[in-house]
């Protein structure tokens, strides 16, 4: 996976930044470097590196015809990086790593169709922007029309997901007792590779993020389909390292203008996730 090392304000520099303020885009432009909202370069250019699952559309992925990192997650994080100025470095990581790599500082957030749901102490979140739910795939004729078919069924999950948490946890609202139901929870490193083994029949079913699901399913074409009856609702958000609220602070400010001047729906229409979307406008 491709990596970056990136700098630390110094408390001097974070200090200013508190006195500098960030009320508009202008002003912001001329003092994020100072504001400790991202990380310097030698050349004095301000970086925003984001951590993100390559393989993750429609929030991070890679375009077959560009060969460019794209998705509604990466544009947004550039539409907040044009607001203040800011060059987006777009990091690929391995989703088990993401812990090390933003503890690191390696990267300065994961954002990328991250739950925030039973993380809430693990890092500092920004205001959540998507509703998200956790369902299952089957194959159209494989006769799975609920979740109690799924007994003794073998069933797929992204290692390190939101979903292999659900499907783990025995705390209130937890699918474990479901999850014990199945003949076999297989890990697979990204949801490509579950489908293929879906496709051949190796497995009965995958569970993952629904607007994940609505995109394999809408780019596959027929076949498949989601289960009516849903594992969980849930939010994403972008996490931060735990007690950095000066650039989560920052970045919430860039959302909520992104918001306002109508690229945040615009993406979300574009990326086929309009009816999920959840970021409020502040004060209304």
């Amino acid at each position: 996976m491709k990596k970056k090392m990136v700098s630390i304000l110094t408390a001097a520099f974070c200090a200013s930044a508190l006195l500098a303020g960030c009320g508009s885009a202008d002003t912001a432009k001329t003092s994020a470097s100072s504001a400790g909202a991202a990380s310097s370069s030698a050349d004095g250019t301000t970086t925003f590196t984001v951590g993100f699952d390559a393989e993750y559309p429609p929030y991070g992925y890679m375009d077959d015809e560009t060969g460019d990192y794209t998705g509604f997650d990466l544009e947004l994080a550039e539409a907040v990086c044009e607001i203040y100025g800011w060059k987006l470095v777009k990091t690929p990581i391995n989703w088990d790593a993401k812990d090390t790599e933003l503890n690191s500082g390696a990267i300065d957030c994961i954002w990328n169709g991250f739950t925030m749901n039973g993380r809430e102490d693990d890092y500092t979140w920004s205001d959540p922007y998507v509703d998200n739910s956790q369902v299952m795939v089957v194959s159209e004729n494989s006769g799975i029309n609920s979740l109690s078919d799924l007994a003794g069924k073998t069933v797929g999950v992204q290692a390190a997901s939101a979903a292999l948490d659900l499907l783990q946890s025995e705390e209130e609202g937890g699918q474990k007792e479901l999850a014990d139901t199945f003949a076999a929870l297989q890990q697979f490193p990204d949801y490509n590779n579950a489908f293929v083994e879906l496709q051949a029949g190796s497995i009965d079913a995958v569970a993952m993020d629904i607007g994940v699901a609505k995109y394999q399913l809408e780019s596959r074409g027929e076949g498949y389909k989601i289960l009516d009856e849903h594992l969980n609702s849930e939010k994403y958000a972008i996490g931060f390292k735990k007690g950095n609220t000066e650039l989560c602070d920052k970045v919430n400010e860039g959302l909520q203008q992104v918001l306002a001047d109508g690229t945040f729906d615009k993406l979300a229409e574009k990326y086929g996730i309009a009816d999920m979307v959840c970021l409020e406008k502040k004060g209304e």
